[in-house]
């Protein structure tokens, strides 16, 4: 059944006869059925022109004088995605195309889009660039730009749309009809409804707008580049330059200037109807891309010359490698991503080990193209980071969302941590001088940002608490020290004080000068990854 009515004709032929496809007619007409759009375009064509047939109206196009002079550019040649093969698509310079709809020429309206990049061919020719660009994925979200975001190229399509609703409003006026702005059919949406199932059945997986496996298309059309520029004359005010932008003519500077110039300062800038352009759209770009993928697990550290992430200082580094290189060149490997953010449950020194159950991390994968793993292969991972060093291992490796990751970071002041610390005295003690560090719950300390972070943190005075300590008597020099303290404590210096920026300590309670030379990590107290049966990945 043809979508159109009896009362649509006149507009329809009006529309017709300007340059203006049959698809966006049916927008413009408010035509919200799927099906008619889904038809190809030469059988909406023979369908609309022969349901006009008996339109026999005069036809009083109302064109501003003069209208806009447009200027036209050269193609770029830059599109391989063109519905023909070639670099676009040109029609004769006979103005008579423009009112002989049996002539193929590119729509005034949507510059081509919905005539020559919804049909069959063109899906085909993106899924075939979706197929060979090697990513995994069980589900896909198409992404259009007409033309690209953030570019003058996109302005074009909301300037001619505009028009067009101008012109439908105005004969829709003279039969008595109304049109209100929002019942045209967004071309995006209509876009949307023709291509969704092709490009479904192109790749054999479900569109869903919630995929993490992203194909964008960015559509151009260099001709008309132009013909925008009059809203910067008529609302300067709604462009700003901006460092960033390549033209003041953004999306939304242009939205903003179109919904507050006057209609008939519009139509006396601009062509109404449209003028038909020589060329449709080109494809400026087509890319995939998929969304980070998080590895999370822990880790210990068995190396007292090892960062946690790369040492560098002024452009030269210090340390052959890291723990954050250990385990995420591993991950981007068999991912195949193309970078990767690391993170964890706090940090050690380059010269603390961390034992015990190890330190929760997190790797976020940027762009991977291999996504699906199965939990014999995340443990074989496992194995192969743990063979390649002896330096850390690896526990609990497993895939995680990225609303998981927040747990690692949640609270993380309020959680525990235990260390072991080996203490130096200046003064022999024995045994009795340092027993009541046993005695001593919950102090309080004041530290003042240590001197050697204070580059990077800011200054401040932060409250911790040593909950418990446990004190080893080795020596008249030394002794071990366990402690049980606030998460984000200064083990070192709580040891030797800092030059008094850490207060109480170790030296001022003890009355001594000390000092620490050797700090183990002996618990990061956080359930988080959950624990998993890694015996078999050891």
């Amino acid at each position: 059944m043809f979508p159109l009515t009896e009362e649509n004709k006149h507009v329809a032929q009006m529309l017709l006869s300007s340059g203006t496809c049959p698809r966006c007619i049916f927008r413009f007409c408010g035509v919200d059925l799927h099906a008619p759009y889904k038809r190809p375009s030469k059988e909406l064509l023979n369908d609309l022109q022969k349901f006009l047939e008996t339109e026999k109206d005069e036809l009083i196009l109302e064109v501003p004088n003069p209208p806009l002079k447009k200027i036209r550019l050269q193609e770029d040649g830059t599109d391989n995605l063109s519905g023909n093969g070639q670099e676009g698509i040109s029609t004769t310079e006979d103005k008579s195309i423009a009112s002989d709809p049996s002539n193929s020429s590119v729509c005034n309206i949507c510059l081509g889009i919905l005539q020559e990049f919804c049909e069959k061919e063109f899906i085909a020719k993106v899924c075939q660039k979706v197929e060979a660009s090697g990513f995994e994925f069980t589900s896909v979200v198409l992404s259009v730009s007409f033309p690209p975001q953030l570019s003058v190229r996109e302005v074009l399509l909301n300037c001619l749309q505009h028009a067009a609703w101008l012109l439908v409003k105005q004969e829709m006026g003279k039969r008595n009809l109304s049109l209100g702005r929002n019942d045209a059919v967004q071309l995006k949406e209509a876009y949307k409804w023709i291509t969704h199932p092709l490009f479904s059945e192109g790749l054999g997986v479900p569109v869903d707008g919630k995929s993490l496996f992203e194909v964008s298309v960015v559509f151009a059309h260099p001709e008309t580049d132009e013909d925008c520029c009059f809203l910067g004359e008529v609302c300067p005010d709604c462009f700003k330059p901006a460092k960033n932008k390549q033209s003041v003519f953004t999306r939304m500077a242009v939205l903003k200037a179109l919904n507050k110039i006057k209609e008939e300062d519009f139509l006396t800038q601009f062509p109404c109807p449209p003028d038909s352009p020589k060329t449709v759209c080109t494809v400026l770009e087509m890319e995939c891309t998929h969304g980070a993928v998080f590895v999370a697990g822990r880790y210990n550290k068995y190396s007292r010359n090892l960062p946690q992430t790369p040492w560098i200082i002024d452009g030269e580094r210090k340390m052959e490698s890291s723990v954050e290189e250990l385990i995420s060149d591993h991950l981007l490997a068999v991912f195949k991503a193309e970078s990767f953010n690391f993170s964890s449950s706090g940090r050690e020194d380059v010269d603390v080990r961390t034992l015990g159950n190890g330190r929760p991390f997190a790797v976020e994968l940027l762009n991977p193209h291999r996504v699906r793993f199965t939990s014999q292969e995340v443990k074989e991972l496992q194995q192969k980071i743990n063979k390649a060093s002896d330096k850390i291992q690896v526990r609990d490796l497993q895939l995680v969302t990225r609303e998981a990751i927040g747990y690692m970071k949640e609270g993380e002041e309020g959680k525990t941590k235990t260390y072991s610390a080996l203490i130096w005295t200046n003064k022999a003690i024995q045994k009795n001088d340092i027993g009541f560090l046993n005695d001593l719950k919950d102090l309080k300390i004041d530290q003042k940002t240590p001197l050697r972070v204070l580059h990077r943190r800011p200054l401040a005075v932060r409250t911790r608490a040593i909950h418990s300590m446990e004190t080893h008597y080795l020596d008249e020099h030394h002794f071990r020290l366990y402690l049980k303290t606030q998460a984000g404590t200064y083990i070192k210096e709580f040891v030797h004080g800092d030059f008094g920026r850490t207060k109480p300590n170790i030296g001022s309670l003890m009355n001594v000068t000390a000092d620490i030379l050797e700090l183990d990590v002996e618990s990061v107290d956080a359930d988080w990854p959950p624990a998993l049966d890694d015996r078999s990945s050891a």
